[in-house]
């Protein structure tokens, strides 16, 4: 008789079946920081489009016209991942409507539920919303708040 060394076929199920138990417990976890990730760089990147905005109306604006995404690019105030013109970033999609005397710039989950749950916008009184629904921004860059739309603390 041989002398055989090795698991049996038991205990391979077994540690097969605890790795598993233990990636069941740790994805969840893992896809929910990742969201939480992505909702914290759009939040900073929508503060950074605001002061592009306040530094644009100030020197390229005449103190009267906000710019759009391009137009900031263009300034040298934001980075060309910002500044393009369907502009994503960390799971967001960046739009703005520019006026005179208004703008409104938002961010949308390009994947809702799995890049990110919810929505913000910013205007030109700085405040960043978070929303649940999507469009906050009217035409001409008007920010209309909408349903659920609550300042972020």
């Amino acid at each position: 008789m041989k002398n055989q060394k090795g698991f049996s076929l038991i205990e391979l199920l077994v540690v097969v079946i605890i790795i598993a138990i233990i990636a069941a417990i740790a994805i969840p976890n893992l896809l929910a920081s990742r969201r939480a990730a992505n909702e914290a760089s759009a939040i900073s990147s929508l503060r950074t489009i605001h002061s592009a905005e306040a530094t644009y109306q100030a020197t390229a604006g005449g103190n009267t016209n906000y710019g759009t995404l391009v137009q900031l690019n263009t300034a040298g105030l934001i980075d060309s991942v910002l500044g393009a013109a369907t502009s994503q970033k960390s799971g967001y999609s960046f739009t703005n409507s520019a006026g005179s005397q208004v703008y409104c710039a938002e961010a949308s989950p390009t994947t809702p539920g799995t890049t990110g749950i919810r929505y913000f916008a910013v205007n030109e009184t700085g405040v960043v919303y978070s929303s649940t629904a999507a469009a906050t921004c009217a035409a001409g860059g008007v920010y209309t708040a909408g349903a659920g739309a609550a300042p972020i603390q």
